[in-house]
């Protein structure tokens, strides 16, 4: 058994202290819990977001030349007091004000009093993927809930590995659900619940699932079901490992949201790999698809111990930008469905009635070519699809094509190669579908498949082996 502390100081901040009193879970809706934050926030009305449908009258922009109404982002490499950053050593104080300013007004910060976590291995067993032999571990990580015996958080991960390693093996983390039978390939019966993140079967000819691509090239793999560390509602928030250091009670404006929260829980994950034998721990990376693409960027962009990650399809509250008006915006994350994925603080910028004033994307203090900026210099991959297999227009591939872009220079600064493109963000397009631009430590390649990233997993491995010096073997395809 080991027993790790569920803070990581390089990634964290002060964060509101949980209530000096043990008192019942706080009960409510989405919505009530929703109306609370705004009240906190002195906000009485929000824009309502657009709408996906392009039938309805209040429908999303998908005219290029309405996309950017707040043309300038924020300066990557110009610190608070004007000063421009022009070495590594001026980057660490400029992505310390990065963290506090996301971690302020957009994913919310992880308190310091967060319980204690405990890993335990409690089942093991050995099956064949890929031909290859194997070893899996279902592990539970238990957070203590001494001081608040309501809530009760569970984790449970799985880790699979080659058996006949010569040596520690980089593991991927991959946001979904799945126990040791489902991780070992092995038919289950139909759980009680959904799994949190499942995909459907490969279709015949396509590539092989990731966790067979991952082993047949000598990587193991990690299984996180996400929800288990946090559940994806607003109503959920006094719930789950927020509730829990919360005591059950509302968040406070600067709290932390479900994303962060996701990405605490790789970070637990990755605690328990670096004690781990058949782990190279300094080969780590994090993966993701939609929402999860977001956490797997926000894990990576706050803890530095991870060594890549692969974000897929993440839209808004991921690599898109935040100022771009298509698809998906700022104001739909504000509203009672997805704004539990972000800090309270997030709701002021949907304003359109507060004590305040008014706020809109443009006054957001920072912006997502900021958030891959501080995966630099580690191997960062954008990955998506194509609207007309399913990766809808809402996630805006342009804004987020624009915004790695716009990233480079951080990269750059720090010794990496970048996308090989010029900075300028608003003239550089789109490469054509299946051009990735994989020659540097930050990467994008767009596949022509839907909402998934499985077919740009052999480019992403391939990319991560040559920067690792490992040797890429290529999976076959999973069936003539």
């Amino acid at each position: 058994m080991l027993t790790f502390a569920a803070t990581d100081a390089r990634a964290q901040q002060a964060g509101s202290p949980a209530n000096a009193s043990v008192s019942a879970s706080k009960a409510w809706t989405a919505a009530e819990d929703h109306q609370q934050m705004m009240e906190q926030l002195g906000i009485k009305a929000l824009r309502p977001g657009p709408s996906g449908n392009e039938q309805d009258a209040n429908h999303a922009n998908y005219d290029e030349a309405k996309a950017n109404p707040f043309p300038n982002l924020p300066d990557l490499l110009t610190m608070k007091d004007g000063r421009k950053v022009t070495s590594p050593a001026l980057w660490t104080r400029r992505r310390a004000e990065l963290v506090e300013d996301f971690e302020r007004e957009v994913y919310g910060r992880i308190p310091k009093n967060v319980p204690r976590l405990t890993w335990s291995v409690v089942a093991t067993d050995t099956a064949t993927i890929a031909g290859r032999r194997v070893h899996g571990k279902q592990l539970t990580g238990h957070v203590d809930n001494a001081a608040y015996p309501e809530i009760t958080v569970d984790i449970p991960a799985t880790l699979v590995v080659p058996a006949d390693a010569k040596g520690p093996v980089p593991v991927m983390i991959m946001f979904r659900g799945g126990n040791l039978d489902q991780a070992l390939g092995r038919p289950t019966p139909p759980p009680a619940t959904r799994p949190a993140f499942n995909f459907p079967p490969p279709a015949p000819g396509s590539d092989a699932p990731a966790a067979e691509q991952l082993i047949l090239d000598g990587w193991g793999f990690v299984f996180l079901n996400p929800t288990a560390v946090q559940t994806d509602n607003g109503a959920g928030l006094t719930k789950g490992i927020i509730g829990l250091t919360n005591t059950g009670q509302p968040r406070k404006p600067d709290d932390w949201g479900a994303l962060r929260a996701w990405g605490w829980g790789a970070s637990r994950v990755l605690d328990y790999l670096q004690t781990d034998n058949a782990v190279d721990a300094t080969k780590v990376g994090v993966e993701g698809v939609s929402r999860y693409g977001k956490a797997a960027l926000v894990a990576m962009a706050f803890d530095e111990r991870f060594a890549l990650v692969l974000i897929g399809s993440s839209g808004e509250g991921g690599a898109k930008l935040n100022r771009r008006n298509w698809g998906e915006a700022v104001e739909n994350l504000t509203g009672t469905g997805e704004y539990h994925w972000m800090a309270g603080n997030f709701l002021k910028y949907g304003a359109s009635d507060a004590t305040f004033g008014s706020k809109n994307a443009g006054d957001l203090p920072v912006d997502s070519h900021e958030l891959l900026a501080l995966c630099a210099p580690r191997l960062t991959f954008v990955s998506y699809g194509v609207p007309e297999r399913g990766d809808a227009k809402w996630l805006d591939h342009q804004g987020s094509y624009m915004a790695a872009v716009a990233a480079q220079p951080a990269f750059r600064l720090l010794g990496a190669k970048t996308l090989g493109v010029s900075d300028d963000y608003a003239k550089e397009k789109m490469p054509p579908v299946n051009v990735g631009l994989l020659d540097g430590q930050l990467a994008w390649r767009q596949h022509d498949g839907g909402h998934t990233d499985a077919p740009n997993w052999k480019y992403f491995l391939s990319w991560a082996d040559y920067n690792f010096g490992r040797r890429y073997t290529p999976a076959p395809a999973i069936r003539p």
